[in-house]
């Protein structure tokens, strides 16, 4: 019943996972916690050697797939944090149905009341949760900065999300930190791609370029045990890599800067 219910059982997880992360996965189901279902996914948090993310998406007939942000879940697999949070869903499967149903009306009555309210009302609302939510505010300023072509505060927020500085307290940033600095990271990355859609690639080269060496120099000084900062650098270096397709430059001047990236000179940057 609960398979009907929610489109997958146990031998679905088993086969996702592979028999060790599933055998695995069983000891961390009373680790699962804040569990909350919407109209096609669930998401919970794992507590294990660290505090991790989960999300399922539920497919609309059978199936399910899963993603985590520890570090074998960012590679793509289906880790055993995916298959607690899984078992945790059969076990209150008889309530799933509401609760998908209770996510819809919430999605639904939300959608109508943001667009009943005027343009106004619409800017009064986003101007309070900037005012509450530094992070927001520094996505948007830097969003505006990308549509309106200012480079100077594009390049100065980039540069800012990947400087350690903010996270070190000791000299260098802690375990507990490290997950933010990584959401920094990741942010300085989605900047570089929105450069990149916007026809500004020549630009998003040299950013990039500026924004690895600066990950270069903190790396060594940060506590990235769970591989975090490693995979939000890896996402920066992956649009580097994109702006130089985009923008095809100069190749002589490309393989001067890797080759001094690579050994260590730090390349010179445009």
């Amino acid at each position: 019943m609960a398979r009907k219910v929610v489109g997958f059982g146990e031998d679905e997880l088993r086969s996702l996972a592979g028999d060790r992360s599933f055998e695995r996965g069983l000891g961390y189901v009373d680790a699962v916690s804040g569990l909350e279902v919407g109209d096609g996914s669930v998401t919970a948090v794992v507590h294990g050697t660290g505090v991790y993310e989960v999300e399922l998406t539920l497919g609309k007939g059978t199936g399910v797939s899963g993603w985590c942000d520890c570090p074998y879940g960012q590679e793509g697999n289906f880790c055993k944090h995916c298959v607690a949070v899984g078992l945790t869903v059969l076990g209150q499967a008889a309530a799933i149905p509401r609760q998908r149903a209770a996510a819809r009306a919430r999605a639904a009555g939300l959608e109508g009341w943001l667009t009943a309210l005027s343009r106004d009302e619409l800017l009064a609302l986003v101007r309070e949760q900037m005012a509450g939510d530094r992070a927001l505010r520094r996505r948007l300023e830097l969003r505006a900065a990308t549509t309106h072509g200012d480079l100077d505060t594009v390049r100065e927020r980039i540069l800012a999300l990947v400087d350690p500085r903010p996270f070190t307290r000791y000299g260098y940033i802690e375990y507990s930190d490290a997950a933010s600095y990584a959401r920094q990271v990741a942010e300085a990355a989605d900047a570089l791609r929105a450069l990149i859609v916007g026809e500004q690639a020549m630009q998003a080269v040299g950013l990039a370029e500026q924004a690895v060496v600066a990950l270069d120099k903190a790396y060594g000084e940060i506590d990235d045990s769970d591989g975090v900062v490693g995979q939000a650098a890896r996402a920066v270096a992956a649009a580097h890599l994109d702006a130089c397709r985009a923008a095809r430059p100069e190749p002589q001047q490309l393989a001067e800067w890797l080759v001094g990236h690579v050994l260590g000179g730090g390349g010179k940057t445009r």
